[in-house]
């Protein structure tokens, strides 16, 4: 499936620049699917979706919660296309290659539907390090986390793409701890010198564009009259890299988790947190609860593991019989030997 949906030169580009944008990475029946259900969700807003613009002169942009109003984690109420598409195969895969790991699990996933005039969307360059780690991120980008923003919609400059200035153009201005200054002139220099470094995320329906947390980037203003922007962040993280962290999935136990459980692969689950078939988690009576919490799960897969795994102990297990036959064949040559011992001595009382 990789083959199709990416290549070895992207994981590479990923590596070296910290961001790659991958067109046609969704199949076009994948995008309507999950369009459809971000249309649901999200509705169309009532107003005349004119651009909003509440930016200073020369300012690149700025922080305001209007921008994240249409921001809902999964799951969410809605089909399994939209919940499952952050956890996406191929998606997996490109986390565990890029990652070198063969186990990943998804920290964030939350989908993000942007529309002309809700907001101003210009944000300045900043990193995303700083909400995902408590220290920061290492030289080596397998040793940190990737986050891959995926597009629903057809994403013109006119429709809020991400801009991104990749890591060697970035370098030749500061590292990316310089995202921490709260100075506002070291702030302002930094916004400036950017600014012509930056690439834009543009893509039609269906690009997935992978990029670290060390990447200075920015959210764009949406100008196009009544546009939007369907897009989704998934994030991962090697599975016991405790340093990177956001969302604890089980936090939010009353959002609607059956949609996941009852629609996900084994595999799907894990990036969750769930431990796969085989785990000595799994019980009869640990997968009949979890039963009774998802009643459409498909526990199949798990109860299957069990049973293997008790074939296996029975196939291990020492053999009584076997033991006892062998025990009596050894103690025929003692009880014969006991039998001459006894001999001469009924011998020698006999002739006093």
């Amino acid at each position: 499936m990789s083959g199709s949906r990416f290549t070895k030169k992207h994981i590479e580009a990923w590596r070296r620049d910290g961001a790659v944008p991958i067109p046609n990475f969704f199949t076009r029946e994948e995008v309507a699917a999950v369009a459809a259900d971000f249309e649901a969700v999200f509705g169309m807003p009532e107003h005349d979706g004119e651009e909003l613009n509440k930016k200073g002169e020369g300012v690149v942009g700025r922080f305001h919660p209007a921008q994240f109003k249409d921001i809902i984690p999964v799951p969410i109420d809605c089909s399994p296309a939209l919940n499952l598409i952050g956890v996406h195969p191929a998606l997996i895969e490109f986390a565990k290659q890029a990652l070198e790991t063969d186990d990943v699990r998804v920290y964030q996933c939350q989908s993000w539907a942007k529309f002309t005039g809700d907001a101003d969307y210009d944000q300045p360059f900043h990193t995303d390090f700083s909400n995902h780690t408590l220290t920061v991120p290492s030289e080596d980008a397998a040793k940190n986390a990737i986050t891959i923003l995926c597009y629903f919609s057809d994403v013109s400059e006119t429709h809020g793409p991400m801009h991104y200035v990749t890591r060697p153009d970035a370098e030749t201005v500061a590292g990316p701890e310089l995202s921490l200054s709260r100075d506002p002139e070291v702030q302002a220099n930094l916004q400036k010198a950017l600014v012509p470094l930056a690439r834009s995320s543009a893509s039609p329906a269906g690009t997935a564009i992978p990029y670290t947390i060390d990447i200075y980037h920015r959210g764009t203003n949406l100008t196009a009259p009544r546009g939007h922007r369907y897009a989704l962040m998934t994030c991962f993280r090697k599975a016991h890299d405790d340093a990177i962290q956001f969302t604890a999935w089980a936090f939010h136990h009353t959002k609607p988790w059956a949609k996941i459980f009852e629609n996900a692969t084994t595999e799907q689950l894990a990036c969750f947190g769930v431990p796969r078939p085989g785990d000595p988690f799994w019980t009869e009576t640990t997968i009949a609860r979890t039963q009774v919490r998802y009643p459409g799960w498909d526990a199949a897969p798990y109860r299957a593991a069990l049973a293997r795994k008790a074939v296996k102990r029975k196939a291990a297990a020492p053999r009584p019989a076997r033991k006892a036959a062998a025990g009596k064949r050894r103690t025929a040559p003692a009880k014969r030997a006991a039998s001459k011992k006894k001999g001469p001595k009924k011998k020698r009382a006999a002739a006093r």
